[in-house]
């Protein structure tokens, strides 16, 4: 996801870099995220992590299982719990969608990238992903390996 140079509210906070090792990424969507205000204060500040993190279509509504937010040191009284289920924000259209994916085909929500968007909202992006076998892993390492020394030969001699 390219950062736009123009705007300031623009920021990702958390991402998931072994998702696309570990998964087969197939398609992708962005979700709201609802957060209690010092979970907002606490990303703004980038204290989060979502790589053991991933999404479920759990009684009609779509949840963050397991995303970790920092506590926010300033908010002494209101305190959020780091670990809590957050719901996620989509249309009842995607929601059955992912369902569908999930339950009949055997599909797994990844989080990928969790980020402010250019409005200044906290957006969740997921992807609906197959898990990789073993061969598959390695065959991804070799490839990016093949991609890294190709351009190291290129940069050389030219």
């Amino acid at each position: 996801m390219a950062k736009p140079k123009d705007n300031p509210n623009y920021k990702v906070v958390a991402e998931n870099r072994r998702a696309r090792f570990d998964y087969a990424i197939e398609d992708d969507l962005e979700c709201g995220i609802i957060l209690e205000g010092s979970e907002v204060k606490s990303l703004r500040q980038g204290s989060s992590n979502i790589a053991e993190s991933y999404a479920m279509v759990e009684e009609g509504e779509l949840w963050l299982v397991n995303g970790y937010i920092a506590p926010y040191e300033q908010a002494k009284t209101f305190q959020h719990d780091e670990r809590r289920k957050r719901k996620l924000l989509v249309s009842k259209k995607e929601l059955a969608r992912l369902w569908n994916e999930t339950q009949r085909k055997g599909m797994t929500l990844v989080p990928l990238v969790m980020y402010f968007n250019h409005r200044g909202i906290a957006k969740l992006k997921i992807g609906i992903a197959k898990g990789k076998k073993n061969h598959d892993k390695r065959e991804t390492a070799a490839k990016r390996d093949w991609n890294r020394q190709k351009q190291r030969l290129l940069k050389e001699h030219s």
